[in-house]
């Protein structure tokens, strides 16, 4: 399987790509302290230069400051290239999506080359990675859709290994930062446009944008393209906006949920109150799991789908 091999090297460094963009985009946020009795949402959720390491004594974390850089000046403009937490986390996803993928590419052309399937952890990638090629990327995407599974494929594995990532202890989300959903939605904006220019030619491209009915009368013309054209255009933006935000939100949701059943503990100072916070954020944390999984299935399915749309469109 010579195309799930390949997938290797080209999904692993889509998604170096893809951790590029979003932690350039990735906005700084800080909150006051809180009091002891209290647990400090926006500190936990928000991006930081600072991460978090486990420690042995209250309260069991230590924080660690990332390295400053000294920001670049462009004209008016101000950049600051520093690390953030969420940068870090992104860079974690990517490469753990890279060595997933040169890893299970590995096994399955071994495995192939004996003559036999593979197994294991293996044998679960490829069945995944078989499931989103022909059921959903290949099925929307529409004929000869091949060169656009690697690019949703690493779509599909990056945001799942951010999503899962912030479900471990001391970690962060990086998907629950408008600014990391936001540039992936970007690029699949690029990608989505682009591939309506290759599939429709230069003039079946600005058909999409400057939208006239066939049979309209000549006169009726420039009134139809005054209303239509920014319908056309708004609709463009809305579906990578609705990608950003969907994800967004509910990686945030969930978060602050737990965190706040978690807080009710502290608030009350009570042991009966703290076992039904645990019970319920436990089931919550359970509930997350599922939607980790679910939201990186509906990016790359809303993005297969609009490609297939740009392509098809007419």
């Amino acid at each position: 399987m010579r195309r799930f091999a390949g997938l290797g090297r080209i999904g692993g460094l889509a998604a170096v790509l893809l951790a590029l963009a979003g932690g350039s985009a990735a906005a700084q946020v800080r909150a006051p302290a809180s009091r002891s009795n209290e647990i400090d949402i926006m500190a936990h959720l928000g991006n930081s230069h600072a991460i978090e390491l486990p420690s042995w004594k209250a309260p069991y974390y230590t924080e660690v400051e990332l390295p400053r850089f000294a920001p670049i000046r462009i004209g008016g403009v101000t950049i600051d290239l520093s690390p953030t937490k969420h940068a870090v986390f992104l860079a974690l996803a990517a490469g753990l999506v890279a060595l997933v993928f040169l890893y299970t590419s590995r096994v399955v052309a071994r495995a192939q080359a004996a003559g036999r399937p593979p197994r294991g952890f293996a044998a679960a990638m490829e069945a995944m990675v078989l499931y989103m090629r022909q059921e959903v990327i290949l099925a929307n995407v529409g004929p000869h859709g091949e060169g656009y599974v690697n690019y949703l494929l690493t779509v599909f594995f990056f945001i799942l290994a951010c999503n899962l990532l912030g479900l471990l202890p001391w970690s962060a989300t990086p998907t629950s930062n408008i600014a990391v959903t936001g540039a992936l939605a970007a690029v699949s904006l690029v990608v989505i446009e682009i591939s309506g220019m290759r599939a429709l030619g230069l003039k079946g491209y600005l058909g999409t944008i400057f939208f006239l009915p066939e049979g309209l009368p000549t006169l009726l013309k420039p009134l139809m393209l005054v209303i239509m054209t920014p319908i056309e255009i708004i609709g463009k933006l809305a579906k990578p906006f609705a990608l950003a935000v969907r994800l967004f939100a509910n990686m945030t949701a969930g978060h602050v949920v737990v965190l706040a059943l978690i807080g009710l503990t502290f608030f009350f100072q009570s042991y009966l109150v703290g076992v039904a916070a645990s019970a319920m954020a436990t089931g919550i944390m359970l509930l997350e799991l599922f939607v980790a999984f679910l939201q990186a299935f509906v990016f790359t399915l809303l993005t297969s789908v609009f490609i297939g749309l740009m392509r098809a469109a007419h």
